[in-house]
């Protein structure tokens, strides 16, 4: 599972805003927090607010109900250090350590990391605004046998999102200006993404005898063809 934060603004960016404003952090920079499966490219959860350790309290427990209490054996995300506390609070476990035998008060319950994750973030070094390296640095856990931290599905799948939503395109005029909209439409595109957006690399077959177009959807086994816009908006979003 990968991890990470994109930019974007509401009404004005952080540097105009009024501190006094009624509406606080509304108007300013906000941030979409993502978590993607690599492996399919499925977007497992989003939410949209200040880059903050709440933000990455309710994504992580947003992905926990998605994965029905299975827990993910290889988490990446860049170096935004709330994410190693929110994992823990998440997905930790309380461990009392064993008595040593030593004089003293015993060490009281703590909360670890849960057998068979691993955490690890990327570290990237830049000469003039430029990446040269890019480093895993290993948190807590071990990474599987072919385990490599990284994030870069998620970060193309930023990249295929500010196309599809052109609020968040850079250096533009189509920002959003009411909140309630924005969040909306954040959404609208990453969760439309999963069932209606045929990925390049997700396609099977080759040149000669054709190629089968997937979705994020159709590789996690949640759907067995590429749906319409109109079919995702009118399906009902709970089963009964």
């Amino acid at each position: 599972m990968q991890l990470d934060e994109k930019w974007s603004f509401v009404g004005k960016k952080q540097k105009n805003a009024d501190p006094a404003d009624e509406a606080g952090w509304l108007k300013g920079d906000v941030w979409d927090h993502v978590a993607l499966d690599p492996d399919s490219r499925l977007v497992l959860e989003v939410i949209v607010g200040p880059r903050t350790l709440d933000s990455a309290v309710l994504l992580l427990e947003g992905v926990r109900g998605r994965l029905g209490g299975r827990v993910p054996e290889l988490v990446c995300s860049d170096e935004h250090p709330a994410y190693a506390e929110a994992l823990l609070a998440v997905f930790g476990q309380e461990r009392v350590p064993p008595r040593t035998g030593r004089p003293g008060r015993p060490a009281g319950p703590r909360v670890v990391p849960p057998e068979g994750m691993c955490y690890a973030t990327v570290h990237k070094t830049r000469e003039r605004g430029r990446v040269t390296a890019v480093q895993g640095r290993a948190v807590f856990g071990a990474p599987g046998e072919g385990g490599r931290a990284s994030t870069s599905y998620l970060e193309r799948q930023h990249a295929t999102d500010r196309h599809r939503n052109a609020r968040k395109g850079r250096k533009t005029y189509r920002f959003s200006k009411d909140w309630d909209v924005h969040e909306a439409m954040t959404h609208f595109t990453l969760f439309s993404y999963n069932f209606c957006w045929p990925v390049r690399t997700l396609r099977q077959g080759d040149r000669g005898s054709g190629y089968t177009q997937r979705t994020p959807a159709m590789a996690a086994g949640l759907a067995d063809h590429v749906w319409a816009l109109e079919e995702w908006l009118t399906f009902p979003g709970v089963q009964r």
